[in-house]
């Protein structure tokens, strides 16, 4: 594992394996700052924009694309080598997932026609793919930037991490196939399920129960919760629980609201409901959190 402190930023280098690694990469400073790997063509990579935004830099300068926050990039082309040619804006945090595609392959051999690109027609192919991240991919994401690990364990806390960031990347929610979910065949119970997914993040303060949920959308309760499992890949209140939590982390890094704030805003009424909560999904207190990101 290497670790490098740049001038307000550090860049880490997480091993995991053979043909597997992890970067992470913060510039907290005023300055843009540039970061170069070699990458062959026998690599898949994924870059997860936690904080800010970034440019991926190709073909020595003549092609570039932006990746900002709460978004990714996932690149892979088996004919040309991609090394990395980062250029990280100012107050902008990246984790990076890089693996040859032949231990890619094998995290999915029994399930690969389910990864688009993996199918016969697209293996000698170049790929990428550019995608919102999801609530419960940025909760991964911020455990992975801020732990508090005994050094011995590290690689493997982070490993542990990385899996289930990829399950949650190939986990299809919201623009999951309806031909992947036989439920959901019917697009008009797409749109319910996905107007009930709206409807309890207006209203995450005081969501309606599952059953007056259902009556609002127009689905029976049993369709509800299989269709929602189907789309999001969880059930609605663990959904809304990831979404909370996500949303109330920003409201603290923001540094505009104060925790009680923060509680009531999410819909607990209490402060030592909403750090009970806190804690439950990222492990640290808010304050902790707030103090981690000071010191970072």
């Amino acid at each position: 594992m290497e670790e490098e402190n740049i001038a307000q930023g550090s860049f880490e280098e997480v091993f995991i394996e053979d043909g597997f690694y992890v970067l992470k990469i913060q510039n907290d400073g005023i300055h843009n700052q540039t970061v170069t790997r070699e990458i062959d063509s026998s690599f898949i990579q994924f870059h997860f924009c936690l904080k800010g935004s970034a440019k991926f830099v190709f073909n020595e300068g003549r092609y570039a694309l932006e990746v900002n926050e709460d978004n990714s990039l996932l690149l892979y082309n088996t004919q040309v080598d991609l090394p990395l040619n980062l250029v990280l804006n100012t107050n902008s945090w990246m984790v990076s997932i890089i693996m040859t595609i032949r231990k890619f392959h094998s995290l999915f051999s029994k399930e690969a026609d389910y990864i688009p690109f993996l199918s016969s027609d697209n293996k000698d192919k170049k790929y990428y793919s550019q995608e919102a991240v999801s609530p419960a991919i940025a909760v991964v994401l911020s455990q992975v930037m801020n732990y508090n690990l005994h050094r011995s364990i590290k690689e493997l806390y982070i490993k542990g991490k990385v899996y289930e960031l990829i399950s949650l990347y190939f986990n299809k929610s919201e623009d999951a196939d309806v031909e992947q979910c036989p439920f959901l065949v019917d697009e008009d119970n797409v749109k319910r399920i996905r107007n009930a997914k709206e409807i309890i993040i207006s209203r995450m303060a005081e969501p309606p129960s599952l059953q007056e949920l259902s009556e609002e959308i127009g689905l029976s309760l049993k369709k509800l919760k299989e269709g929602f499992k189907q789309i999001y890949g969880d059930s609605v209140y663990s959904f809304l629980f990831d979404y909370k939590m996500e949303y109330a982390r920003k409201m603290l890094e923001s540094g505009k609201h104060n925790v009680n704030e923060v509680g009531l805003k999410v819909g607990y009424s209490t402060s030592s409901h909403f750090i009970a909560a806190f804690k439950k999904k990222y492990s640290t207190t808010p304050k902790k959190y707030l103090m981690s990101l000071a010191s970072g």
